[in-house]
């Protein structure tokens, strides 16, 4: 999957544009109350209609940019490999394979290979930091409740 592969760090060029960009961009956002609204590129004149979610999409990837944060858009419909996904969630392929069998996530098979959706391997992903944080407060919640939380 190529836009993965490419993802690259904001130069400090790129950086400082977006932050100038974002500063502007976010208090005009909350002043639009339609659906869409026009923007116009300066140096063309060209006056173009945009949906206002893309426009506040653009507004999170500027200031995502403005961090240095790398930041790549894939349509969440796309598919990855079992290693792609693996890579993901920082596991192993087999460890993740075993978790394919089992019907943790979704997938389905071109011959012999399978293929996984960009959405569930995030929907997994985010599912599984819930349940790390869950476990941690169960821990501490267990370790005040026996005396080991030094408060």
């Amino acid at each position: 999957m190529k836009a993965l592969e490419q993802i690259r760090k904001p130069s400090k060029t790129e950086q400082k544009v977006a932050r100038k960009s974002y500063l502007e961009l976010a208090p005009a956002i909350k002043q639009i109350h339609s659906q869409q609204a026009e923007i116009e590129i300066d140096e063309t004149k060209q006056k173009i209609k945009i949906p206002i979610r893309a426009l506040k999409l653009l507004s999170e990837i500027l200031k995502a940019m403005s961090l240095g944060v790398p930041i790549s858009i894939v349509p969440v419909a796309t598919e990855v490999t079992t290693q792609k996904a693996a890579e993901m969630l920082g596991c192993s392929r087999p460890y993740l394979v075993k978790l394919l069998e089992e019907g943790k996530i979704p997938f389905t098979k071109v011959g012999k290979h399978r293929r996984i959706k960009l959405e569930h391997v995030l929907q997994y992903k985010q599912q599984m930091k819930a349940d790390q944080k869950q476990h941690l407060v169960d821990l501490m919640n267990l370790d005040e409740e026996t005396g080991l939380y030094d408060t």
